[in-house]
Order: structure tokens, then sequence, then C-alpha cells
């Protein structure tokens, strides 16, 4: 078994050297580790190309800003592993949770599995209630249209056989990818399973990206995603 771990990032000078090591020193020693910088600003693509291009697999960088869904969509296009999972750069989600996330896939039990913070007694950093809220509402909405009983349709945890992933045409490029992607595997009727992570969230001051406008543009794809296309 080989296992593709694809690392959007932009602007995560401070996180990128710690997620690497921790996704190097991962359980599963056949791995291919790609990289993908979202044209990072603040110093982290120079990072990558003095320090850290010889320690991962492939690292594709772009040459615009154009958001986590484009490279995670750029990432999986490249993938060569038999399952692929999605790692953020800023370390909220544990590499050393791998075997948790892809053992139902191993198990020959599933074709994709959701990573939820919602399920297990693991770890939590206690964070925003407003966020937790809106997650929730998104998560609960999804299901009505996926018919699904996810819950956490926002994580970041998604683990995918290859030939699954890359069968499918990913349009969103930012936030959207979390209900985009629910909407089509959904459609494909694959196995999904869920199971409990852990969570390691930061604050905006620490450098967390996401905002109430995707909070709607995630409203928006779950009507798209799922009655549209």
């Amino acid at each position: 078994m080989k296992l593709s771990v694809i690392i959007p990032c932009f602007n995560e000078l401070k996180t990128i050297d710690a997620v690497v090591y921790a996704v190097r020193n991962s359980p599963y020693d056949n791995k291919e580790i790609i990289v993908v910088d979202d044209f990072s600003t603040d110093g982290t693509r120079e990072k990558i190309r003095n320090e850290l291009e010889r320690k991962v697999d492939k690292v594709i960088y772009h040459e615009s800003n154009r958001g986590k869904g484009a490279a995670i969509r750029h990432g999986i296009k490249e993938a060569t592993g038999d399952i692929v999972i999605i790692q953020d750069a800023d370390l909220e989600y544990d590499p050393n949770e791998y075997p948790i996330v892809i053992g139902p896939i191993l198990d020959n039990k599933a074709d994709v599995v959701f990573g939820s913070r919602f399920i297990s007694n693991r770890p939590h950093r206690v964070l925003y209630f407003w966020h937790s809220v809106g997650n929730g509402i998104l998560t609960f909405f999804s299901n009505i249209f996926t018919n699904l009983n996810l819950s956490d349709m926002e994580t970041c945890y998604k683990a995918f056989k290859r030939e699954i992933i890359q069968s499918i045409n990913i349009e969103e490029d930012r936030f959207g990818f979390e209900p985009e992607i629910t909407a089509k595997i959904a459609k494909l009727r694959c196995r999904i399973y869920e199971v409990g992570i852990s969570y390691y969230g930061r604050t905006y001051e620490e450098g967390k990206k996401i905002g109430w406008k995707d909070g709607f543009r995630a409203f928006y794809c779950i009507i798209k995603y799922n009655l549209f296309r």
C-alpha cells in the first residue's frame, strides 16, 4: 500500500517545517508527500525551495493565489498512491492518526473516510463557539441533500481510494471543495466511513484563514453540486 499525502499551503512559514517533519515521520514508510504552494508571499515558498524540496517527493508552485481547492485539485492529479489523504499545513490535524483515518479503506470496508472532530474522546482545543455552530449547520444542510449522516462534512482529513478521487472533476478553487466533494462522492454511492480524530485548532491571530464569506459559499456549493451537477 502506498499513501499519497497532499499538503496545500499558503503563507504557512511558521508551520511548514513542522508539518513536513510530522508527515515524514508518521506511520507507513511507503508515502508520497506532495506539497502545493499556492503562491505564498510570507517566505514559505522560499523555505520550501531552499530547505524542503529534498525532503518531499513533489512540490508544485502556483504562479498566482488560486485557493485551497485549486491546490488540492492539482495535488490529486499528481498523486500515484493507492490512497490519497489531505493534510493541511497548519498542523491542526495530527499525521500520527493516519492509521485511524485510512484503516477502513485498508480493511476493504470503505472507499472514502472522513475524520470527524466531533465523535471522539481525543483531544480537542476549545475555540470558537460560532464556528462549531456554523459547521454543524453546514453539515446538517449537506446531509439533507446527500442523505448521509456525517457529523463533520467540513473536516480536512478526508481519505480516498485514488481511483475514486481522480475520477471526480473538482471545480471549486477555495473552501467550497469540502461540500463539493461530499456531494460528488455521495452521488457515486461510495462506501463512506467516519472515524473520530483529534483537533488542534488555531486562532485567527495564529493564522486561521477560513471566514464567514466561506460559510456562505459553502451553502451555495451544497445547493449547486447536489441539485445542478
